[in-house]
């Protein structure tokens, strides 16, 4: 049985170039990504169809979807590995679809954070399933050089996602964005259908039988190194949400921007585009633990400039150099995003599709309480911003190296 599954992965791996692969899961996965983004620039047209006076709870629309995200990512994983990963993806397609027509058509803020919390439940199963195929073809720095290219092009379309949203803007209305989601949905999941072959057998299968899951899980969490990574993860995730919950306040609000905000939105995720591809190239020369342990040592470093600036300029500090230090922490973020969900994943051989899904829940939980706590703090300027970067990177660091010592533990016994 074991070579009849290595011989049906050589057979699905080769099914699709690296390009085409890279490029449809990219594709796929993006769908978090955008469904976070290209509704940024509605926020205030939303706020004004539905009259809301403060703006602080817009913020609730990116809560809304991770939320979602945090149940669905404990569901598709198990199922994943229970029923394939294709009908797992195409499931959660369709729960994903369900909440954008119930976004698209609602007539109040409660409605709209309905939808996108269903929303963030159905596109787990394509943000899980996903990267559970991918770890069925490729394993350790492989997967993160796969990963590394598939998050270039999954950090190029959110960075284009509030023009977008803009573009929809001028021709519709803030509805017409979640016709487009669904698009993209459709078209990302016949592709999938037509060309992608299944990567687990039948034979190959988990039950989805709470006994086995429940033993499976405390497998999984018993690994301290594994839960080390998925904080790690969460963290990072937390301070991209934060900045995703304050972006169209900081640029229309601060510094002024008006239309032009996508554009500037654009410029600081370049940084993360940039990191993303040069990972791919160096990640099996360099290592991944060195790149984390650098790319956390960059983000706490530049976080913590960005702080005292902020602090020097009564919270305001010049746009150019808001820009710079900006770009440079969105650097380290696409260093870490590949990198640390890989070397979470490395360790969990057949059961990828759980450990997915609980390395997914618990960093989605953790990005989510933290992004909300600290946004709630901000008072029209940078510096909550930038201290919640600094507190994010600095537990991050903190977390590595607790990983490296349980792992240096395990060696020596």
């Amino acid at each position: 049985m074991k070579r009849l599954y290595l011989g049906w992965k050589n057979h699905a791996q080769n099914a699709l170039s690296e390009r085409e692969f890279i490029a449809l899961f990219a594709l796929m996965m993006s769908l978090t990504a955008l469904s976070m983004d290209a509704v940024l620039p509605a926020f205030r047209d939303i706020a004004n169809d539905f009259a809301i006076s403060d703006t602080k709870q817009l913020q609730w629309m990116v809560s809304a979807l991770i939320g979602g995200m945090v149940f669905g990512e404990l569901l598709f994983g198990p199922l994943s590995d229970a029923i394939g990963r294709k009908k797992s993806i195409l499931i959660g397609v369709g729960v994903y679809i369900a909440g954008s027509i119930v976004a698209m058509n609602a007539d109040s803020l409660s409605t709209l954070l309905l939808g996108r919390f269903i929303q963030g439940f159905g596109v787990s199963g394509p943000k899980i399933a996903s990267r559970a195929l991918v770890r069925d073809l490729h394993k350790g720095a492989s997967m993160a050089r796969i990963m590394s290219y598939v998050m270039v092009i999954f950090i190029l379309v959110p960075m284009l996602a509030p023009s977008f949203g803009q573009l929809i803007l001028l021709v519709g209305n803030w509805r017409w964005i979640f016709g487009a989601l669904i698009l993209q949905a459709l078209i990302a999941s016949l592709w999938l259908i037509i060309r992608q072959p299944e990567t687990l057998l039948s034979e190959a299968r988990t039950p989805l039988r709470f006994g086995q899951l429940k033993r499976d899980a405390l497998s999984i969490l018993a690994r301290k190194e594994v839960l080390c990574y998925a904080a790690m993860a969460g963290l990072t995730f937390g301070g991209l949400m934060l900045y995703l919950g304050l972006s169209q306040s900081i640029f229309q609000d601060l510094y002024h921007v008006g239309d032009a905000f996508p554009l500037y939105f654009a410029l600081m995720a370049c940084g993360a585009g940039a990191a993303s591809f040069t990972n791919g190239r160096i990640v099996v020369r360099l290592g991944m633990q060195r790149l984390v342990n650098f790319a956390l040592r960059l983000k706490c470093c530049v976080a913590l400039c960005l702080l005292v600036v902020s602090l020097a300029s009564d919270g305001i500090p010049p746009m150019w150099l808001f820009l710079s230090l900006g770009t440079v922490i969105f650097f380290s973020m696409g260093l870490l995003f590949g990198n640390v969900n890989a070397m979470a994943m490395e360790p969990l051989g057949k059961t990828a599709g759980l450990g997915a899904s609980l390395v997914s829940s618990i960093s989605s939980l953790i990005a989510v309480v933290m992004s909300v706590v600290v946004g709630a703090f901000y008072d029209f300027s940078v510096t909550v911003l930038a201290l919640g970067f600094v507190m994010f990177a600095s537990a991050a660091l903190f977390l590595l190296h607790q990983a490296n010592r349980i792992k240096a533990a395990k060696q020596e016994t």
